[in-house]
């Protein structure tokens, strides 16, 4: 029995040491590439965020080429990476050896006398732990007008790796299509910043809208705030017209807004103690701190949930994020 453990212990203590040298590797010496981590939606339109499949923004990441793992540590896992638009005969899955002057040269510009092809805050990211979520870059025209009719997103660092070739990521080529013309389209997903009557059963200008409007309920953040928070008075704002079932699809439309995961507190402090609510940039309490303690909401009384959602609306309140919360 003893053996058996010394022998456990040595293999251990091996396998530590291995672990130790990998990580320890000079970043030029390791081979390390960046990557999307899930495919692109479709179809893509000119004008409407770029998403991955389900809804969720694209991700990108600094991987080991050999293991494939993400590059969480090191230098590189916090590196600022550009997002650009490339021609869809470029690269390929049997092509991978491109150089970087090569990758260069098939960056696609905007026409002359267009706006930059690509736009929105996430056109350029920074890594953290070796990861990056694009959820705000879209196209603003179309891939009809070049050789492939098709094109690819790829990402690049912004910065030199004290020299280390980092190989770019590619896409799989995908055609861009104009936004349709129609004024009055239902958006999927809509985003915070859409008019309410953007949210499937709810006409621009009919009953539903200018009574919503009426409430102040604007935008589909103060819809998905109100929803949150005082599911009741929504509900009531809308009226009876409007079926049980058309209620049920209109909130699953509003729900397929995509979330960040920015998270809020907020709190109020008495003499005895300090309490803070915990909750998400649709008013959804996630739980709360009580004396130091994060309690999530499933353990919260029926007492302390109603005064952790007064918390939430005092908060936007205070900042002025929703006029629909009275």
């Amino acid at each position: 029995m003893q053996k058996v453990r010394e022998a456990a212990e040595s293999a251990v203590r091996k396998y530590m040491i291995s672990v130790e040298r990998k990580d320890i590797l000079p970043f030029g010496s390791r081979s390390l590439r960046l990557q999307f981590l899930n495919a692109i939606s479709l179809p893509v339109f000119t004008r409407t965020p770029i998403q991955g499949g389900g809804g969720a923004a694209i991700e990108v990441a600094l991987v080991d080429e050999p293991t494939g793992q993400v590059v969480s540590s090191g230098p590189g896992s916090s590196a600022k990476v550009k997002i650009v638009v490339l021609g869809g005969d470029f690269g390929g899955d049997e092509v991978e050896n491109w150089t970087l002057e090569e990758f260069n040269k098939n960056i696609v510009r905007e026409r002359e006398g267009k706006k930059p092809l690509l736009t929105g805050r996430d056109v350029i990211l920074t890594l953290k732990d070796g990861k990056g979520l694009a959820t705000d870059i879209s196209f603003t025209d179309n891939s009809c007008w070049i050789r492939s009719r098709k094109f690819r997103l790829g990402a690049r660092l912004v910065d030199d790796m004290d020299g280390a070739r980092i190989r770019e990521a590619i896409s799989k080529p995908f055609i861009v299509k104009n936004y349709p013309r129609n004024s009055c389209m239902k958006l999927y997903p809509p985003s915070f910043s859409d008019e309410v009557w953007r949210l499937e059963n709810i006409r621009k200008a009919g009953p539903f809208h200018k009574r919503l409007s009426e409430k102040r309920v604007n935008t589909v953040q103060d819809f998905l705030l109100l929803l949150s928070l005082d599911a009741t008075t929504l509900r009531n704002i809308i009226g009876t017209t409007m079926s049980t079932k058309e209620w049920r699809v209109t909130v699953q439309h509003a729900q397929t807004c995509i979330l960040d995961k920015t998270l809020y507190s907020y709190s109020e402090s008495t003499s005895l103690q300090t309490n803070s609510v915990v909750f998400n940039v649709v008013g959804e309490v996630m739980g709360m701190f009580k004396d130091g303690q994060f309690v999530t909401i499933d353990k919260l009384s029926k007492a302390e949930k109603a005064s952790s959602s007064k918390y939430v609306i005092r908060y936007l309140k205070l900042y002025k994020i929703s006029c629909s919360i009275s």
